[in-house]
């Protein structure tokens, strides 16, 4: 992100503590009553979490924004009660948002076992992982003169470096990662929007990400695809100045043997990835498409595959990551 987000306030209070017998969800279409609360709701429950300085605050408040109660900072050890709490509220808060981050280490081991606790009364829960590249991070925390929450009597990229280790493993179990390294926050915002908007959860939402190799391929992505085996419109003069957005460029790109076979042939492969992801439960998808430097052949791909998927149903986000740093 452009901005520095360093999720330094909270969004809403902590609960001090459930009442006995909050009803839980017994996976089987209907729930358990342990203090008759009739036809109590169990809660929608996300978690973001991150790298600190990756926007973390920013996630949270597009959620509350978009009607979810959202509770920063809560120890991971809180998170069932704070299930439980919703779920007595009969259906007032249905969607909850709990930030989980390194400032609550001290309680952060019990993560795993709170996420157990989740599963074991079969509470539906999504994880948001925010990531953002070393350089940005530390650009983002010497821009403000604050010292990272871990790095101690050491450097920031030290700081950075021991929350990765702290949270790889919970990186790895995220259903949504969103690499905001060269998001601004009202992308970020868009991001969330597109995932978490709506008044019904759609099978699959897509993420199609233009970009430049020679910048890097996107951490955040789930496939990748290589539009280098196309000329580059960047050795056509009368090209060079434009993007994969205009039409001339989009034109020249798919008159080129091979371009239309292979989108076609690809949006066929994604229908069989795509009812793969479904049957496994994954909501999100990222699809990197790249070129030399993110501006011509990655673009106009990643626009006409956009709409290819978006005819098929799936709500498509494009992002043109590299565009324009020539």
């Amino acid at each position: 992100m452009n901005e520095h987000d360093q999720d330094t306030s909270g969004t809403a209070d902590t609960p001090a503590g459930p009442e006995h017998g909050a009803q839980v969800s017994t996976g089987t279409g209907t729930t358990k009553d342990t203090a008759g609360v009739p036809d109590a709701a169990i809660p929608e429950l996300v978690i973001i979490s991150g790298m600190s300085g990756a926007g973390r605050s920013t996630a949270a408040k597009c959620l509350e924004d978009l009607g979810w109660f959202v509770v920063d900072n809560l120890p991971p050890a809180l998170i069932p009660t704070m299930v439980e709490l919703g779920a007595r509220s009969q259906g007032n808060v249905a969607r909850i948002a709990v930030v989980v981050d390194v400032r609550g280490r001290r309680f952060f081991d019990n993560l795993r076992e709170s996420l157990a606790d989740l599963e074991s009364k079969h509470v539906t829960r999504r994880i948001v992982f925010l990531e953002s590249s070393d350089e940005a991070l530390v650009r983002r925390f010497e821009s403000v003169r604050r010292p990272h929450p871990l790095q101690g009597d050491g450097r920031i990229v030290d700081g950075i470096e021991a929350e990765r280790d702290l949270l790889r493993e919970l990186r790895g179990d995220a259903d949504l990662v969103i690499d905001t390294s060269s998001l601004n926050v009202h992308e970020l915002r868009a991001k969330m929007d597109a995932s978490f908007a709506g008044e019904e959860e759609p099978e699959l939402r897509a993420t199609v990400m233009s970009f430049g190799f020679k910048y890097g391929l996107p951490v955040d992505a789930d496939l990748v695809v290589d539009m280098r085996f196309l000329p580059n419109p960047h050795w056509v003069p009368e090209l060079r100045p434009f993007t994969g957005l205009n039409e001339e460029v989009s034109n020249y790109v798919f008159s080129q043997p091979g371009a239309k076979e292979f989108l076609d042939r690809y949006t066929e492969l994604l229908q069989l990835i795509a009812a793969g992801y479904r049957r496994e439960g994954k909501r999100y998808v990222t699809i990197a498409v790249g070129c030399t430097g993110g501006k011509h052949r990655s673009v106009a791909t990643s626009e006409k595959l956009a709409a290819r998927l978006a005819a098929q149903g799936v709500e498509t986000v494009v992002v043109h990551r590299d565009m324009g740093r020539e």
